[in-house]
């Protein structure tokens, strides 16, 4: 009788471990919450909001843990992830090769590029090859950084935060801004009259959730909640929720 209840208590443990159902029961999570439509902080609730937050806190959901949101800065946020602080990354981060060094990536969740953004009255940028010479904001550490230091004769300049790049763009400290797709396309919905996005897409991304690489059974859990979600039309339902019909 008591080898049969270690057994059974053996195999609960191994579930647990399988599923997520550890004894923590918490998904630890980083963020740079400062990144609308993805991340961000609803000014009337206090609460962190976005397209990324709804996917992970649907994660972990189906994987019977309790989601914790900690707002990271970027520039720390994988140092951050490999020092324990959190489980996870998610916060529209594209899958890199470089960044693959140091963490495993969930299978992709989202498909985007680099646009450029410019005051609304300037018609003098409509392409990469126009910001040569010109001021081009960015933020520090980002895929928006690497894609404007590729085009040869820009001059980058880098800032903490995006909304930082957004707002030097506006006061003319910038000439352009150079930013994912999406995040640019919801500024210039914000700001009418003020910023303008120009041309289409000049990189192709895939956003990926983050982790140590010693949680191989975190990530395939991971994987796996975000075939089903895809599957069953959750993701569709998140996905409309915040950029409408996919």
């Amino acid at each position: 009788m008591r080898r049969s209840l270690v057994a059974l208590l053996a195999a609960v443990l191994m579930l647990g471990t399988v599923t997520g159902l550890g004894a923590a029961q918490v998904l630890r999570v980083g963020s740079d919450v400062a990144y609308p439509p993805f991340e961000f902080v609803d000014e009337a609730t206090g609460e962190f909001v976005g397209f990324d937050m709804d996917i992970i806190r649907e994660v972990g959901r189906r994987l019977g843990m309790e989601v914790v949101i900690e707002n990271v800065a970027w520039e720390g946020i994988i140092p951050g992830l490999l020092a324990g602080h959190y489980d996870v990354i998610i916060s529209a981060m594209t899958i890199t090769d470089e960044r693959a060094q140091a963490v495993n990536f969930s299978d992709p969740y989202f498909a985007t590029g680099q646009v450029i953004v410019v005051r609304a009255d300037d018609d003098s940028i409509t392409a990469p090859a126009d910001l040569v010479g010109k001021r081009v904001a960015v933020q520090i550490g980002t895929t928006g950084q690497f894609a404007a230091e590729s085009i040869e004769g820009a001059i980058v300049e880098h800032y903490p935060l995006t909304p930082e790049a957004f707002l030097a763009l506006k006061l003319g400290r910038a000439d352009a801004a150079v930013v994912d797709e999406l995040v640019a396309i919801e500024e210039a919905r914000a700001n009418p009259g003020e910023v303008k996005v120009v041309g289409t897409p000049f990189t192709i991304e895939y956003y990926g959730i983050a982790m140590r690489k010693d949680r191989e059974d975190l990530l395939r859990n991971i994987n796996r909640a975000l075939a089903q979600m895809k599957a069953d039309g959750t993701y569709d339902e998140i996905y409309e929720r915040w950029f409408g019909t996919n």
